[in-house]
């Protein structure tokens, strides 16, 4: 049996909070069937997108323990799993695989800025011990270690490892992942300033993982979609032009910040962000519902503006 194959748009969702600060089950199922309802092939729960690093290890657990439930149709869930080292990390990955995760992302753990040969031989370690697929996301800006493409080759040949998602501003590093690790899914930061997502799709990537699809699901599910045919191409090429002013909102101040403070403003569940995270001003909120409504996405989805 060959390797999970993930394709399109895979959201990192954000955690939503109730009015006391607590995560919000209930909002994480409708923005679940939010995502299931527009076009989204995976989601990413508790990624940078979902605070992850401020939430307590009783709640990542209960957050996987009952989002699970809500599994829409062949929507993936997939968790974030980084711990504080190696032990911690597969520890993390075997209780999300016993709950029924369909797989896990993973960084090297933050702070502590491995070399490149111990970042690989993380990845490894977890990979071997994992009972479900997981994926590898090379983030420098948040951890410190950049992967370079030889070490993203070599991760690919390993069986349990799926998904590389690449968040750093090297086009010429896709085109030597793409053209030597065949089997695995390869996938991109959906940040404008990095520039990564045309040269990903163009070289046979397989989507994006991105936060714009918390706000403009359907959209991103166009831009995600691997290229099969000249129609894909133009589709992909439009719907990413038009959506720029969006993504470069997303983008104006530190993930999650813009993405969870607009979707807040939209009526989704969201909550406020968890401190030391501060509010986004309010001109730049207004300034992103602004975008949203030139772009028909509010008529379109039915957000309260």
């Amino acid at each position: 049996m060959g390797k999970l194959r993930v394709e399109g748009s895979f959201v990192a969702l954000i955690t939503p909070f109730d009015r006391e600060g607590r995560v919000d089950i209930e909002g994480f199922g409708t923005l679940i069937d939010f995502q299931a309802s527009h076009g989204t092939s995976a989601l990413l729960i508790m990624g940078s997108t979902g605070e992850v690093s401020m939430l307590s290890l009783e709640e990542r657990k209960k957050i996987i323990s009952e989002t699970v439930k809500f599994k829409k149709g062949d929507v993936l869930l997939f968790y974030g799993c980084t711990g504080a080292n190696t032990r911690d990390t597969i520890e993390n990955v075997r209780y999300a695989a016993k709950e029924g995760a369909d797989g896990a992302i993973i960084t090297v753990p933050p702070y502590i800025c491995p070399p490149v040969e111990h970042a690989v031989q993380y990845y490894l370690e977890v990979a071997d011990s994992s009972e479900i697929p997981i994926g590898i996301y090379n983030n420098p800006s948040r951890v410190g270690t950049d992967l370079p493409a030889e070490a993203i080759v070599k991760l690919a040949d390993h069986p349990n490892i799926v998904v590389d998602k690449e968040a750093m501003p090297r086009p010429a590093q896709i085109s030597t992942i793409a053209a030597a690790a065949k089997d695995i899914s390869l996938m991109c930061c959906d940040s404008p300033n990095l520039g990564l997502v045309m040269p990903v799709m163009s070289l046979g990537g397989h989507g994006t993982a991105n936060m714009t699809g918390n706000i403009a699901p359907e959209e991103m599910a166009v831009i995600s979609r691997p290229w099969r045919s000249f129609e894909d191409v133009a589709d992909c090429r439009e719907t990413y032009l038009r959506m720029l002013p969006l993504l470069e909102f997303h983008y104006s101040m530190v993930n999650p910040v813009p993405v969870k403070s607009l979707a807040r403003a939209l009526g989704l569940p969201a909550g406020e962000l968890r401190k030391p995270y501060g509010t986004m001003p309010e001109d730049q909120v207004k300034r992103g519902l602004r975008i949203v409504q030139e772009l028909g996405l509010a008529k379109k989805y039915g957000f309260s503006l």
